[in-house]
């Protein structure tokens, strides 16, 4: 059983012991504590919060735990009910809530769930505001209402449409180009939400969708991660009906991924770059990814003679650069798409309709346009974390070890060789140490993780 606490939120593995795992007790504390800091920060006034769930099997239980701890405040709740992590943020702030949960572990297999919380922005609460909410639930400093003074659940349906119709009215989507093209796309849903809104949104687009792993079961057909040896299923489909692309998103909608018209993957960090090069065509500024993205975003923003800028791995701190900065787009190499004039959170289904978009007047195939970008490769791994390794130590001893070269000690330890990169730092969302590296030659990006990882292990093992 796991429990992690963090800037992404509540999240763990369901059942086990209280504390060890994400149990009902653990439910009902974290969302009473999440309730406690809404009402403190409204100084008492009656608050509304929306909450929204993907399809995980766990998904309605946790729903059901959340609103009646919710409730049991005095708080008033929207239920989205099925829905995506973009749909949430969005209501938050067409609903004038002062907050919302959505009840999602995002890429992680279907054992696990999550609280991720907003802010009345929209936006993921900042990690000064997530140790307060943290406090009050390791105190449980809560007090809940009086009977008649109990909150209002009211379910509401109606954002598949409202989220749908905004994309589509976005200055940047060309609906009757895309429509032209006449494209045809197999969509992966992965059994979740992304089975209902995906195919939903393309044929408002006016493309041909083929369906796979579209029924929101919970049940994930594959690890629902977006990673390319996760998608070989999607790859034979593409390439067998003769489609124009593939689609792929996580089990919440936050992250998008691209197959080629030839079956090959078109790189989920080539997601951003593709989409930030069409919307620095139209609207020149500055963009954000975070430290484990490719380099080719900044190569893209300096061709349009912009400016590029890095931050911590988290939304949040995205979020807060692209603000500082005035970005124009941004987001995090995992496919995640950060569009400010649609709001301030990932969105895949923002990032599909631009994406799109930028094929269909580029008049080009999906594997002619991956080749007009740098040509980079990332090497993404892990090591698991058990109880005896001190992660600090083992990031001050890499550090160490490669201190003649530039490092960046923002988010874990970033390490720049003259051509390669190699960022090192404790998952948020996962016991684990994440291992990136980025070359020109994916040989070297493996040789260099490899190392890295040999490295670890000793400092490990010593």
């Amino acid at each position: 059983m796991t429990l992690i606490k963090s800037i992404s939120g509540i999240r763990g593995t369901i059942g086990g012991k209280p504390g060890a795992g994400l149990t009902p007790v653990d439910i009902v504390k974290f969302a009473s504590a999440f309730g406690t800091w809404v009402l403190k920060r409204q100084n008492g006034v009656k608050s509304k919060i929306v909450i929204g769930r993907d399809a995980r099997v766990s998904g309605e239980l946790v729903s059901g735990l959340v609103s009646s701890s919710l409730q049991g405040l005095g708080i008033d709740v929207v239920d989205l009910g099925l829905t995506t992590t973009p749909t949430v943020e969005i209501a938050v702030t067409h609903e004038n809530a002062q907050a919302g949960i959505i009840l999602t572990a995002s890429h992680n297999p279907m054992q696990w769930n999550a609280l991720k919380l907003l802010n009345e922005k929209g936006e993921f609460i900042s990690g000064e505001d997530g140790a307060e909410v943290l406090e009050i639930a390791e105190n449980e400093d809560f007090v809940f209402a009086e009977v008649k003074k109990l909150g209002k659940y009211l379910q509401n349906e109606t954002y598949l449409h409202r989220h749908i119709d905004m994309i589509l009215a976005m200055d940047l989507v060309d609906v009757e180009s895309i429509k032209k093209k006449q494209y045809k796309v197999v969509v992966d849903g992965v059994n979740s939400t992304g089975g209902i809104y995906v195919p939903a949104l393309l044929k408002a687009l006016g493309v041909e969708v083929i369906e796979l792993h579209c029924i929101p079961t919970g049940h994930f057909a594959h690890n629902p991660e977006p990673l390319p040896e996760h998608l070989t299923e999607i790859s034979g489909m593409v390439r067998k009906h003769d489609a124009h692309m593939g689609i792929v998103v996580d089990p919440d909608v936050d992250r998008l991924a691209f197959v080629s018209e030839d079956g090959e993957m078109f790189g989920e960090e080539y997601t951003l770059v593709a989409i930030a090069d069409y919307v620095l065509s139209k609207t020149p500024g500055n963009t954000v990814s975070n430290m484990s993205s490719t380099r080719a975003l900044k190569d893209i923003t300096e061709k349009h003679g912009q400016q590029y800028a890095a931050s911590a791995v988290g939304e949040v701190n995205v979020v807060s650069k692209m603000k500082e900065t005035n970005a124009v787009i941004g987001g995090e190499g995992n496919g995640g798409i950060i569009y400010p004039a649609s709001h301030y959170g990932r969105d895949a289904l923002v990032g599909i309709a631009l994406f799109l978009t930028h094929l269909a007047k580029e008049n080009k195939t999906m594997s002619i346009l991956k080749a007009s970008y740098p040509n980079y490769h990332i090497s993404k791994n892990k090591i698991e974390l058990t109880p005896e390794i001190d992660v600090d130590k083992v990031l001050s001893s890499i550090q160490k070890k490669y201190g003649n070269y530039p490092i960046n000690t923002i988010d874990g330890v970033k390490i720049d060789f003259d051509e390669e990169w190699v960022h090192l730092r404790k998952s948020n969302t996962e016991p684990i140490i994440r291992i990136y590296t980025e070359s020109a030659s994916a040989n070297t990006a493996n040789n260099l993780a490899n190392k890295i990882i040999s490295d670890i292990k000793e400092i490990i093992k010593n």
